[in-house]
C-alpha cells in the first residue's frame, strides 16, 4: 500500500499539480500586492485621488459610514470598489499567465519531422526504369 501511495503522490501529475498550486498561491499574492500597492494608487491618482477599495453603497443599517469596514459592520453593503480591484487583479494575472504560456511554448523544441517511409521495391524499380529511359544512350537510340 505504501508503494502505491508513493507512486501516486510522487510520480506523474499529482506532484506537478501540488507544486503548481503552491506556486499559484504565491504568484497570486505577488499580483495582489502589485494591484493594491502599485496599480490602484496610480489609478486613484489619475481619477483625482479616488480609493477604489473603499467605494461602497450602504444597503441596510445606519447610513453614514465613512469606510468599508464600518459599513459592513452596520449592515448589508454593496462593495463595488473592492470588486473592481479584484477584477483588475484577475485581468493582470490572466495576462501574465498568457504571456508565460506563450514564452513556454516558444521555448519548447519542435520535434523533428518523422523520416519519410522507406521506398517500396516497386518504387525503387520504377525509379530505376525511369532513370534508364532518361539516360543519354536511350535518347540517342530514339533519334536513329
Amino acid at each position: 500500500m505504501w508503494n502505491e501511495f508513493k507512486n501516486f503522490a510522487f510520480k506523474g501529475n499529482a506532484f506537478d499539480l501540488a507544486i503548481g498550486v503552491i506556486m499559484g498561491g504565491a504568484f497570486g499574492k505577488i499580483v495582489g500586492s502589485m494591484v493594491d500597492d502599485l496599480i490602484m494608487p496610480i489609478v486613484g491618482l489619475a481619477t483625482g485621488g479616488v480609493d477604489f477599495s473603499n467605494k461602497f453603497i450602504q444597503l441596510a443599517g445606519a447610513p453614514g459610514a465613512t469606510d468599508l469596514e464600518a459599513a459592513k459592520k452596520a449592515g448589508a453593503t454593496f462593495a463595488y470598489g473592492n470588486f473592481i480591484t479584484i477584477v483588475i487583479g484577475f485581468l493582470i494575472l490572466a495576462f501574465i499567465l498568457m504571456q508565460m504560456v506563450k514564452i513556454s511554448n516558444a521555448m519548447k523544441k519542435a520535434e523533428p519531422p518523422a523520416p519519410p517511409p522507406a521506398a517500396s521495391t516497386t518504387d525503387v524499380l520504377l525509379a530505376q526504369i525511369r532513370d534508364a529511359l532518361a539516360s543519354p544512350a536511350v535518347a540517342a537510340a530514339k533519334k536513329k
